[in-house]
């Protein structure tokens, strides 16, 4: 048995955001709570590519309307993923584990999956492979831009709101987690917007509500007031805003043990200091997520090697004494213009985007 769970591991390590192994075998146990043996042979039969349920019958020798249920059941716990389409059946493909699989689960959590995933976290984020391609970036609360900056559409939360209609508000697996573990802060937990799509999905499956604008927009300055962190998906054209914390988030827990996390969250903004008006009143120490400021001689001053640019300084500071300005071109983060292509960069980040490996892909869709 353990075997079909092994080859699940490594299917889904061929995945963008990676699935790797480790010597106690959390990866594994993982799984097992999640996927059937049956569910765990029907996943390694799909790919990247969406296919009607007719397509993988086929490849897998069953009856048409017996896959069409199987799938539609793992799609409905979360185990793959699944594209509503206007006419037609439902089209089902492979998804990664994070971000992806994992955060389908934030209303199927118990004890012993929260402590699984939580030894696991620190293997499953490769510090090295987000330098290269991380899956989200961050923006700033739009309070802390100063108007006279050009800032372009996709790095404003408000107008990456008001581009969608389909809109929805989903609870934070981070903070629900960590909550279930005794842990964590009291940060609001209905806080992770979803789009179009993954709205579509989101809803289906019972994991969120649908809102309009407004109350979306509402959850941008609650995120603000709250002191949480912008992370939209890496990407012009996103699915998601996640507003994380640095005591839950396993991103940004992550991040913050590097001494260096400016170098690996992909951020245009870093802070800028002012130490002439600065009254030492250290409210800005407590909203920064990263520990890039601190207080010497009552004056603040700033880590920029730490400084990830999300502006929860900058939105409180009563002086004025801090400002977000845009880092140098040689630095500025390439955002890529879909999701696809942000896929695609972490793919070929990690070694798993080969002209072979996508003919294969191919090639087990159409039989």
């Amino acid at each position: 048995m353990d075997d079909i769970y092994k080859k699940l591991a490594k299917h889904l390590d061929d995945m963008p955001g990676g699935f790797p192994s480790t010597a106690s075998g959390v990866e594994l146990r993982i799984l097992r709570r999640l996927f059937t043996p049956e569910e765990a042979a029907l996943a390694l039969s799909l790919t990247l590519l969406p296919e009607e349920p007719a397509h993988v019958a086929r490849r897998i020798h069953l009856p048409v309307e017996e896959t069409a249920r199987r799938l539609e059941e793992m799609a409905s716990k979360g185990l793959i993923y699944r594209i509503q389409q206007k006419d037609g059946p439902p089209r089902y493909l492979a998804w990664q584990f994070a971000i992806g699989i994992w955060e389908f689960h934030v209303n199927s959590l118990d004890p012993d999956l929260v402590r699984d995933m939580g030894e696991y976290i620190p293997r499953l984020l490769n510090v090295e492979t987000w330098k290269k391609a991380p899956q989200l970036r961050t923006i700033p609360v739009s309070q802390s831009i100063p108007v006279e900056h050009k800032v372009m559409s996709y790095e404003s939360a408000e107008e990456l709101v008001r581009s969608h209609r389909r809109i929805l508000v989903a609870p934070c697996i981070c903070r629900r987690e960590k909550r279930l573990a005794g842990e964590g802060c009291d940060r609001p937990e209905e806080s992770c917007l979803v789009f179009g799509q993954g709205a579509d999905y989101y809803l289906k499956n019972g994991l969120g509500r649908l809102i309009d604008q407004e109350e979306a927009l509402n959850i941008l300055k609650e995120a603000d007031r709250a002191g949480l962190v912008l992370s939209p998906s890496n990407s012009q054209m996103i699915s998601n805003i996640c507003c994380c914390c640095g005591c839950c988030c396993g991103v940004l827990r992550t991040m913050k043990k590097h001494p260096e996390p400016a170098k690996i969250i992909s951020s245009p903004f870093r802070v800028s200091v002012n130490v002439e008006t600065c009254d030492g009143c250290g409210t800005c120490l407590d909203r920064c997520q990263m520990g890039a400021l601190r207080l010497d001689d009552g004056k603040v001053v700033a880590d920029l090697a730490r400084c990830i640019g999300c502006g929860l300084c900058v939105s409180t500071c009563p002086t004025k004494t801090l400002s977000l300005v845009r880092k140098p071109s040689s630095e500025q983060p390439d955002v890529p213009e879909t999701m696809m292509k942000s896929y695609l960069k972490l793919a070929r980040a990690r070694g798993k985007l080969k002209p072979a490996r996508l003919l294969s892909m191919w090639l087990k869709s159409r039989l």
